[in-house]
């Protein structure tokens, strides 16, 4: 039976969310006006109920709240402790969480669920390994240059370990799952501490650490079921993989680490199967096939281990699909898209890692084929169990059929081994296109609609003999830039077909061609497509020719001894190529868009000039900083026959200018009225990856230049840990739940980063420094998360 305090907290609390939403809910107030009055009769009582009704909706909700926590805790040091009242408050607060369940019920899932879930529960238990790792490697770096006493540095672990478990329990009641992160957290360190005493000074015997492992690891057993919470299940997982590294005296001994491998997912799949905890069973599939890649890959010898190897992997694999098929036969469990990359991916693993092994083996590479085939039986068998025993979902007989195909389809081959010309069509076109239209001529404007198409590929014709290619160029037929027949002709193509597209939408004038016709539509929608294109790539080709020249015109024959000349060009004027390309592009598509918002106004040619735009900002983003880079490294690395100018460095601003007008052009239509939410969305993403991709770059830009070592590594995760801090802090600010789902996915990129990259060549200070950076910007991260968790919440359900 709850006490009468608790009833009367709870009740408090039902009042608080009653209070901010009085005029939905003002049935549920009078209830508990009537309840409250109730608990005891008296003066003190009649202040409550008075005072209750005195609150209005246009008064401050907390304000009021607060004078009725006080008029009721003054109440509730009187109320009789009678069994019939704790019952009808007891009731009457159950009553309004069952209508306030009911209520939230009816609304639609809110999409911050799996924000929430990152934000308040995993980037805190990310942030706990970072920091942990951090100070792991900052305890080894000072273990290694003697800073302090060995038996003070063991102590200190041990302290810190004992003061984060104290403060983790301190929070539990009001942060339950952060206080179990930081629970699991301080088991880690007691690990790593412990691993230190013995690995490093042995102060400790290897028994004894290997004691004190086993019991932390129980410790963490028994703390999971405490808390009941998988985080600690996964540090006991992530601690139990970790002893025999951790205690390993390289003796080389890899059956033993196998078979104590296979006990410990035996164990903790029946663990996770038991309390549905199938995360356990994902970190054990993932641990599993790692050390097992991780040693075949380094340590793997055909001749001594072909068949340790083979045992092993055959156990790992039964291990799994087993656990996988109890899971959708016996818990019911619904069949996904998940489901099926998991089994796909077991199956590959071991198909792969089993022909890796036996194809490098004498008498293994004679059965392939029947290992192939090995394959498909195992799934065979499986699928006739499903089919003739009805087990589980229907799709899980689907899927293991299809495996069976797909084994005996690989088996048979692993077993077998004149501008002229242009300028009079596209004239005539659209003279009879004129007639045809402004004068009723079906027959004229029908008449026009090939010769437009003949017309282009007329175009493309002279396109392709007139702009060569650099090494076709030489001094006698040198093109002049823009003052050209080629150029004069692309202009006079795309005025011709600017007007027919400008007749085409007078509303004066009736088309010939049926309105629902395909060649309506058709042409309806290719002739300004002609047009775009046209208008793009005459001046593009333009700038091609003039750098193409340039680069020809930089061509150096120097004689050597033997009588050879050698031939030396400057492969810079390429670069600045691509990079005036790409500037024009940026160009091209914001003029498209401004032109079409002030004179235009076209919706759809509005959606296609976006697109445009978008499309010219990746690829600036992805090929033009690329370029940007190369022409950094040739100024640093200048060439003895071809001089390096400042200007190699100064493009780059340059470039971003046509970047930020392209980037304006898309504010500009998400700040147009009517604008569709998921527009705006897509301009913040938009914005946001530009600036770290520009951000990145011109770190190490500047990096470079100033010859840091570390621009890829350090420098960069630093940056991208602090601007997916920044981004996630901006929306909970701005209420933006897609930025802080944004900068979970980008800081989950730089962990992976700093896993797989930067850690492999970063010296100890280094990694000491990122790890402890991220680390604790997870663990500011979720912390605001817990702390505004009903902040957050509260914006995205309005």
């Amino acid at each position: 039976m709850a006490t009468n305090q608790e009833l009367i907290d709870k009740l408090i609390e039902k009042l608080e969310l009653l209070f901010k939403k009085q005029a939905e809910f003002s049935s549920e107030i009078n209830s508990l006006k009537e309840e409250l009055y109730h608990l005891k009769s008296g003066s003190v009582e009649d202040k409550i109920v008075s005072k209750i009704e005195e609150i209005q909706p246009e008064e401050s909700p907390v304000k009021d709240l607060k004078e009725v926590v006080e008029l009721i805790t003054e109440a509730s040091e009187s109320v009789d402790h009678k069994t019939q009242p704790i019952l009808e408050t007891e009731y009457q607060a159950e009553r309004v969480v069952t209508e306030e369940k009911n209520i939230t019920d009816k609304k639609p899932k809110s999409k911050s669920s799996i924000e929430k879930f990152i934000g308040e529960n995993l980037l805190n238990k990310i942030g706990i390994i970072i920091t942990v790792i951090g100070v792991a490697i900052g305890a080894k770096y000072s273990i290694e240059n003697e800073l302090i006493s060995p038996l003070t540095r063991i102590i200190l672990g041990y302290l810190t370990a004992i003061g984060l478990l104290g403060f983790g329990i301190k929070l539990k009641e009001k942060y339950e799952s952060y206080s179990a992160v930081l629970v699991s957290g301080s088991i880690v360190i007691l690990y790593f501490i412990t691993f230190f005493a013995y690995n490093f000074y042995d102060l400790i015997p290897q028994v004894f650490a290997f004691a004190l492992m086993v019991i932390f690891t129980t410790f963490t057993v028994v703390a999971a079921i405490s808390y009941n919470k998988q985080v600690i299940a996964h540090i006991g997982l992530v601690g139990a993989y970790a002893v025999p590294f951790l205690l390993s005296t390289g003796s080389g001994q890899v059956e033993v680490l196998f078979s104590y491998m296979v006990i410990i997912n035996i164990g903790i799949l029946v663990l996770s199967f038991k309390k549905h905890w199938k995360s356990l069973y994902y970190s054990a599939f993932m641990f599993t096939w790692l050390i097992f890649g991780s040693w075949f890959f380094v340590e793997y010898y055909e001749d001594e281990l072909f068949s340790l190897a083979l045992t092993f992997l055959s156990l790992f694999f039964i291990i799994f699909y087993i656990t996988f098929l109890a899971y959708k036969m016996l818990k019911r469990e619904v069949f996904k898209g998940s489901d099926v990359v998991l089994l796909l991916l077991n199956s590959f693993l071991f198909f792969g890692f089993g022909y890796a092994i036996l194809e490098n083996h004498e008498t293994g590479s004679q059965l392939l084929g029947l290992f192939t085939l090995g394959n498909a039986v195992i799934h065979f068998i499986v699928s006739v169990l499903f089919y003739k025993m009805k087990l589980g979902d229907k799709n899980l007989f689907y899927l293991a059929s299809a495996m069976v195909l797909v084994f005996i389809t690989i088996t048979i081959p692993v077993q077998l081994n004149g501008n002229w010309v242009t300028l009079l069509w596209v004239s005539e076109a659209t003279l009879l296109f004129w007639l045809g239209r402004t004068k009723g001529i079906t027959v004229y404007e029908k008449l026009s609609y090939p010769l437009m198409v003949l017309a282009f590929i007329s175009l493309l014709e002279d396109w392709s003999n007139g702009y060569s290619l650099y090494y076709t160029i030489d001094a006698e037929n040198k093109v002049t830039t823009i003052f050209n027949i080629y150029f004069l002709t692309s202009m006079l193509f795309v005025a011709a077909f600017g007007v027919i597209v400008w007749l085409s939408r007078k509303e004066d004038y009736a088309s010939a061609l049926k309105p629902n016709s395909i060649w309506n539509r058709l042409f309806t929608y290719s002739i300004p497509a002609i047009l775009l294109f046209s208008a793009y790539y005459a001046f593009r080709l333009e700038i091609e020719m003039y750098w193409d020249q340039i680069f020809y015109n930089s061509q150096l024959v120097i004689p050597t001894e033997d009588n050879y000349d050698e031939t030396f060009s400057n492969y810079d004027l390429f670069d600045f190529k691509i990079i005036w390309i790409l500037n024009y592009s940026l160009l091209f598509t914001a003029l498209l868009s401004l032109i079409n918002f002030k004179i235009i106004k076209h919706k759809l040619f509005e959606k296609i000039a976006l697109a445009l735009t978008v499309v010219s900002i990746f690829v600036f983003l992805t090929q033009g900083l690329l370029i940007l880079s190369e022409l950094r490294e040739s100024y640093l690395n200048p060439s003895e026959y071809f001089a390096q100018s400042s200007f190699h460095l100064w493009i780059r601003y340059v470039s971003f200018v046509f970047l930020a007008l392209a980037l304006y052009t898309c504010y500009k239509f998400i700040k147009r009225e009517g604008i569709a939410k998921g527009y705006k969305i897509g301009y913040d993403i938009i914005l946001h990856v530009s600036i770290i991709w520009v951000l990145s770059s011109e770190l190490i830009h500047w990096m470079d230049l100033s010859e840091s070592t570390q621009s890829y590594k350090l420098g960069l995760s630093i940056l991208w840990g602090v601007y997916s801090f920044l981004l996630i802090a901006f929306g909970i600010w701005k209420n933006k739940v897609y930025l802080r789902i944004g900068g979970m996915a980008f800081f989950a990129i730089t962990l992976v980063k700093l896993f797989f990259y930067d850690i492999v060549h970063l010296n100890t200070i280094s990694k000491t420094i990122v790890f402890v950076s991220l680390g604790v910007l997870l663990l500011i991260i979720s912390f605001l998360y817990n702390k505004y968790k009903n902040q957050i919440s509260d914006d995205v359900n309005n």
